[in-house]
């Protein structure tokens, strides 16, 4: 086995509740399907929002979808200029089979943060 990490972001429509449980689940079920990923294969998940969502942690909207032993955290993103507004980031740290290579996820033009991945 093997230690890797994966990313992946996505852009909320609004600073809503629905909105940021939607993303965020959205987010990760995309993330863990195309990875392979089963929550015992999870070391951690350590989520970020920008300063404009305020409604919902993405870790409690992460929770909701069953992850009751996945360690999880969140902080908020540093408020940079012009920087993309309403982002949810999430970085997935698994144990994988040798020679794995994790695909990121970046949703609803979050894929603008990471241009070099198409």
């Amino acid at each position: 086995m093997r230690l890797q990490a994966v990313r992946g972001a996505v852009q909320i429509k609004e600073n809503t509740k629905d909105d940021i449980e939607g993303g965020t689940q959205g987010m990760m079920r995309t993330l863990l399907e195309e990875n392979y990923i089963e929550e015992r294969h999870i070391v951690s998940v350590q989520f970020s929002l920008t300063q404009d969502l305020t409604k919902l942690n993405p870790a409690a909207a992460f929770r909701q979808l069953g992850y009751s032993k996945t360690p999880l955290f969140c902080c908020q993103e540093p408020q940079i200029e012009a920087s993309m507004p309403r982002v949810i980031r999430v970085l997935l740290t698994v144990y994988t089979e040798e020679g794995v290579m994790l695909r990121p996820c970046y949703l609803n033009g979050a894929e603008k943060l990471r241009p070099d991945l198409k």
